[in-house]
């Protein structure tokens, strides 16, 4: 059971962050302990972190020396906050867990617990300085402001949003952000400016006791003075948002375009009738055997999908099938044909993006994208930089081009690619290629990047049974990142790789010529052109001083690209 001690504000799950990783981690501590202590188990919270760290899927850090507080971090938060392990007596996989791991819908099943979750709770007593500040379900009262409010922005939801720990204070919260908006219109021009000096404002209000008797610690550090107490605050607040927004993007009800979050405009009146039927109130607060019965329960609560006239009436409406067809099928034989349906339509979608992108109709909104990204423009940059260098990549056409992320109903996307696939795949006919982005910056991208990287070039090597590349593309590549490309590509023959390793390291400015230069070149490169690029940048190697140099000629091979 954890206790909240100090938090006034809401606080939403950031490990791990992303939750197309639960499944992963929740399959593997069930797998290896389930029927094992865990309570106060160091040694097996030791050794699932170890489990963890080992697995080709994992991409968090669990150091040897707080191994088990990871282990606790990563495990008493998502999986067992969300109810779908149970933790004690012993480790078990719930009902609510088994459809989410092994089920055909986890993103619906994924949304009933988020439905669920709420403060306080058995699992998240409030400590005896915070004694009554919480009565809410988080995620339903954050869905109801972006029902009411049309959409809802990252520093909305921080700032305003986060101070919902009440539902009772909901039209409070609303007002503010409303205002906010009006205020916003005023200041156009000095946004940045405004929001700071708004985050400012209402952090200083919320904690104004804790500011005023210089009890400023935070739950990660202790802050010796307003400043930093103030900087802590705000990250965690950007943390909160981050995490929350893509947790509802993981149920498939909801759309961004990288600024804003809404509701998608087919599932309004699924949001509709969960904020209709779904009581706001906490429930069994001190019962915790009533607590985990109603939050393990993987039918509870009711979804407008569990109703078959509005299932059928849904297929109906947007998928032009008639009720004889319909007929005679199950529930979950409804929602398998709406699945396949969905999907069939973002296949589609896909092959439209496509056309348009070989055709270079949206070379200016793709070089406008990855322009927002380097400016901080957009709240969730790493999955918009894997989906905009996917269409760039299909912009300079000559193959057939895969993303591994997943899109909304619109062609959005709305989760980065799994750890154990490339972000893109690129097959030429003759030879395929990988390409890994990321915005990773200093030594820390040299130590998450450097053997994923390598891994993945190994495993489509390995699975097209041809010559194979990769390009690693960031804003900026840190020395050692370069170091370890350049060492790793002069090795004559490792057999991982099918022979010498051939990876290309790419500053993102440099990969943005290779698209002006196509953009203005005549007529559409083909995949010859590609792959003279990819080698002419490898056999560099042999005429550069060190990975510097190489560095610098990589580039001018950018410059010269297609260039008559």
């Amino acid at each position: 059971m954890g206790v909240i001690k100090s938090s006034k504000t809401l606080f939403f799950t950031t490990s791990p962050r992303s939750p197309k990783k639960l499944i992963p981690e929740i399959t593997l501590l069930v797998d290896g302990f389930s029927g094992q202590s865990w309570s106060g188990n160091e040694q097996v919270q030791e050794k699932f972190a170890r489990t963890l760290a080992d697995a080709t899927t994992f991409e968090g850090n669990t150091s040897k020396k707080y191994s088990a507080f990871s282990a606790r971090d990563r495990i008493t938060r998502s999986p067992q906050g969300l109810g779908f392990v149970n933790l004690s007596p012993t480790i078990q996989l719930t009902d609510a867990g088994k459809e989410f791991i092994y089920g055909s819908r986890p993103h619906e099943i994924f949304f009933r617990q988020l439905l669920k979750f709420q403060l306080p709770s058995p699992y998240h007593k409030e400590g005896r300085k915070i004694k009554g500040t919480f009565w809410v379900r988080p995620y339903l009262e954050i869905i109801r402001l972006i029902r009411d409010l049309e959409y809802l922005t990252p520093d909305e939801f921080r700032i305003f949003a986060l101070q919902l720990t009440d539902y009772r204070k909901y039209e409070i919260v609303k007002n503010q952000i409303l205002s906010f908006r009006g205020e916003k219109e005023k200041r156009k021009g000095q946004y940045k400016k405004f929001v700071d000096e708004v985050a400012n404002q209402e952090i200083f209000k919320i904690y104004t006791k804790e500011i005023e008797t210089g009890n400023i610690e935070t739950r990660e550090t202790t802050t010796s003075d307003v400043k930093s107490f103030i900087r802590k605050e705000k990250s965690n607040m950007r943390d909160y948002a981050d995490a929350c927004f893509r947790y509802f993007r993981f149920t498939e009800m909801f759309m961004s375009d990288g600024r804003s979050i809404r509701i998608a405009p087919d599932k309004i009146p699924e949001i509709d009738f969960v904020l209709e039927t779904v009581p706001r109130e906490p429930v069994y607060i001190d019962d915790i055997t009533a607590f985990k019965d109603y939050l393990f329960d993987a039918e509870q609560p009711r979804l407008y999908v569990d109703d078959r006239d509005n299932l059928e009436n849904m297929l109906m409406r947007h998928f032009s099938y008639t009720k004889r067809e319909l007929s005679g099928k199950t529930i979950n034989e409804l929602k398998d044909l709406r699945d396949s349906s969905v999907q069939a339509k973002r296949t589609a979608i896909v092959q439209k993006q496509t056309e348009e992108l070989k055709s270079y109709a949206l070379y200016q909104e793709v070089i406008d994208t990855y322009n927002e990204i380097l400016s901080d423009e957009i709240y969730d940059a790493p999955l918009f930089l894997e989906w905009n260098t996917w269409r760039a990549m299909t912009m300079l056409d000559g193959g057939s081009i895969k993303g591994n992320f997943k899109i909304d109903d619109l062609g959005r996307p709305t989760s980065t690619a799994q750890g154990n696939m490339p972000d893109i795949e690129c097959d030429y006919g003759t030879f395929a290629l990988s390409v890994e982005v990321t915005l990773q910056r200093g030594q820390r991208q040299y130590e998450s990047e450097g053997e994923p990287v390598t891994r993945h070039y190994a495993q489509l090597q390995k699975a097209k049974g041809k010559t194979t590349y990769c390009l690693f593309i960031a804003p900026s590549i840190n020395r050692a990142t370069w170091a370890h490309f350049f060492g790793l590509n002069q090795i004559k023959n490792i057999t991982a790789y099918g022979g010498k390793p051939k990876i290309v390291p790419l500053e993102l400015d440099s990969f943005m010529r290779l698209i002006e230069n196509s953009y203005t070149n005549e007529g559409v490169p083909h995949a010859q052109e590609v792959q003279n690029f990819l080698q002419t940048a490898i056999d560099e190697i042999e005429n550069s001083i060190d990975e510097i140099d190489w560095r610098k000629r990589i580039s001018a091979c950018a410059d010269r690209w297609l260039v008559a």
